[in-house]
C-alpha cells in the first residue's frame, strides 16, 4: 500500500516537471523542447520522468486535460444555479460568482495558462478548449446545461463566438501582468458576455 510520504513525492515530482515545462516553453518554444531539457531542468532522472508520461506531448495534454477538468468542475457546479436564475429572474442574475471563480484558478495557475495559450505554447489547445466548452455547455444527452432547440444561432458558432472571446479576454490580463484582480476581471467579462461588447462599449444603453 502506497504511504503518505510517496504520495507527496510524486505530486512533487510531478509539480516540479510541470514548472520546468511552463518555463521552457516561455524560453525556447515548446516545440523546441526535449525530455532531456525537461529532466535537466526539473532534476530528475529520465526514468522518473517516463514513470509518469510517454513524451513530452503526453505530458502536455496531461496539463491540459487537468486545466479541463478543473474548469468543467467549477461550470458544472455553478452554472445551473446560474441558468435557472435567468429562466425565472432575469434582473437578478449574478454570473460574477463563477467568473470570480474561474479567474482565481487561472490566476494561480497563471504561469502555464501564459505559456500555454501563447504562442510558444500548444496551439491545438484552442481548438481543443472551443470543443471542451461545446460539451460542457450541450453535451450530448438529457444533462447538458443549455437546450439547443432554445437558440435564437446555431450552436457551434455560438460556442466559438464565446469561448474565441473569453479565450481572448484571458489571454490579454495574463500578457499584460494581471494588473486587475480575480473580482474586477469578472466585473469586466460578466458585462460583455451579459449585454455585449456594444453596451460595453457605451454604444448600447
Amino acid at each position: 500500500m502506497r504511504n503518505n510520504n510517496t504520495d507527496l513525492r510524486i505530486i512533487r515530482t510531478k509539480e516540479s516537471i510541470r514548472e520546468a515545462l511552463v518555463e521552457l516553453i516561455e524560453e525556447k518554444g515548446f516545440e523546441a523542447i526535449t525530455v532531456k531539457d525537461i529532466t535537466t531542468r526539473a532534476r530528475i532522472n529520465r526514468g522518473t520522468f517516463y514513470a509518469h508520461y510517454q513524451d513530452k506531448y503526453d505530458l502536455m495534454t496531461k496539463c491540459e486535460e487537468g486545466f479541463m477538468f478543473d474548469i468543467s468542475r467549477i461550470a458544472k457546479q455553478n452554472l445551473p444555479a446560474i441558468i435557472a436564475t435567468i429562466e425565472t429572474d432575469p434582473l437578478n442574475v449574478k454570473p460574477f460568482q463563477i467568473a470570480v471563480l474561474l479567474f482565481e484558478y487561472l490566476n494561480e495557475n497563471n504561469g502555464f495558462m501564459k505559456a500555454v495559450l501563447g504562442p510558444r505554447g500548444d496551439l491545438s489547445f484552442q481548438t481543443r478548449l472551443k470543443e471542451f466548452m461545446w460539451k460542457t455547455l450541450f453535451g450530448n444527452d438529457s444533462n447538458a446545461l443549455i437546450n439547443e432547440e432554445s437558440l435564437l444561432v446555431p450552436a457551434q458558432y455560438l460556442t466559438s463566438y464565446v469561448a474565441s472571446a473569453h479565450i481572448g479576454v484571458i489571454q490579454q490580463w495574463l500578457n499584460s501582468g494581471r494588473n486587475e484582480t480575480p473580482q474586477e476581471m469578472a466585473r469586466i467579462l460578466s458585462t460583455i458576455t451579459l449585454n455585449g461588447p456594444l453596451f460595453a462599449a457605451g454604444l448600447k444603453k
